[in-house]
């Protein structure tokens, strides 16, 4: 790159030929209005660059670049770097002013390969800035933006950018959440009133997410035996029977090892994959799997009334993603869920009370 600052006496008397191919390092004011910095000056600004030179009305220096053979404008650059970093569920907008935005194609969850976009972002000159991993977005909100910091740059940085963004592929995408059945499990004694709020809390989240709430199975908790025999036989027949991909149990502490609903989960083969999750409210959910099932549990049924860390994780069971440990243990990232944390949660759970 070629760059330099052209005095309005000395464009006055430049062959507008000379400034074509070249672009504007600094903004211009004409008499059409502002030209912003960035832009390639073609033959017809060429020539009006040189006329206001020569009318006096261009009272400032000019501040232009000359690409070198190998370099690349950064709208041309930044949709480059977009292109390999767009997974599913991703749309790319056209450049504006510098950045590509990267907008959801459809209702989901955010992923994003932390990995991945911090090497692109330790490239001199490469940009790209996402949302939160894990986030739950609405289509056509914008969960990304791509730049460059030069208005010219060397296409083998990008090419360097690019090979990383393939490495992580997909580097950002959004999946979709599905059309999926949900049941619940209370595993504990509640009054009808206590049940029918539980059952609303339940129904607002998995509607809201694309699924179907289909009911819930109460198991009494007054006798132990007859806890871990009611809950066994209603899992079997959310899990065997109905075969649903999610379920919600409500009334069963991480906390104690003695509830006897994990001894029913672990006689039908069943494991809990993580008593509590690093994130507050919410410390106290579980997760746990049975067969191609995923259980999310709460201590009290009562917690659905409130906006909790449940509410990061029910969206992404709600895609089809299949959770680990691994990918819990990253809540702990942000998980001091306060009211200024709520923007990562779905639209729903924006607006509930929280746990102090």
């Amino acid at each position: 790159m070629r760059a330099t600052r052209i005095p309005a006496s000395a464009l006055a008397h430049t062959d507008p030929a000379e400034l074509t191919e070249a672009v504007l390092l600094a903004p211009v004011q004409l008499i059409r209005g502002m030209v912003r910095k960035g832009t390639r000056i073609d033959w017809q600004l060429a020539h009006e660059l040189v006329a206001a030179a020569r009318s006096n009305s261009l009272r400032q220096p000019v501040r232009v670049a000359w690409p070198d053979p190998d370099d690349l404008h950064e709208d041309e650059a930044a949709d480059r770097l977009a292109a390999a970093a767009t997974g599913p569920g991703i749309e790319r907008c056209p450049p504006r002013q510098s950045r590509l935005d990267l907008v959801a194609g459809c209702d989901g969850v955010l992923h994003v390969r932390i990995g991945g976009l911090t090497r692109i972002n330790s490239i001199d000159s490469l940009e790209l800035f996402t949302l939160f991993n894990g986030q739950p977005v609405q289509r056509g909100q914008v969960v990304a933006s791509v730049k460059v910091a030069p208005h010219l740059i060397p296409a083998g940085l990008v090419e360097e950018g690019i090979r990383v963004a393939r490495e992580s592929a997909p580097l950002i995408e959004v999946r979709p959440f599905l059309a999926l059945d949900v049941g619940a499990l209370v595993a504990e004694s509640i009054p009808a009133a206590a049940l029918a709020r539980f059952e609303a809390g339940a129904r607002t989240r998995v509607e809201a997410l694309g699924g179907r709430f289909v009911g819930t199975t109460v198991v009494s908790d007054a006798d132990p035996d007859v806890t871990e025999s009611g809950a066994r036989d209603g899992l079997a027949a959310l899990v065997i029977t109905q075969k649903l991909p999610v379920i919600l149990v409500g009334g069963v502490p991480a906390s104690d090892p003695l509830a006897p609903f994990y001894a029913a989960l672990q006689s039908l083969g069943g494991r809990v994959l993580r008593h509590g999750v690093p994130a507050h409210p919410g410390s106290m959910i579980w997760l746990a799997e049975l067969g191609e099932s995923q259980l999310l549990g709460l201590p009290q049924c009562g917690m659905f009334s409130l906006a909790t860390a449940a509410d990061l994780i029910l969206p992404r069971l709600l895609t089809g993603e299949r959770l680990t440990a691994e990918r819990l243990a990253e809540l702990a990232h942000g998980g001091v869920l306060t009211r200024e944390m709520r923007f990562r949660f779905p639209l729903y759970a924006r607006d509930l009370e929280a746990k102090a």
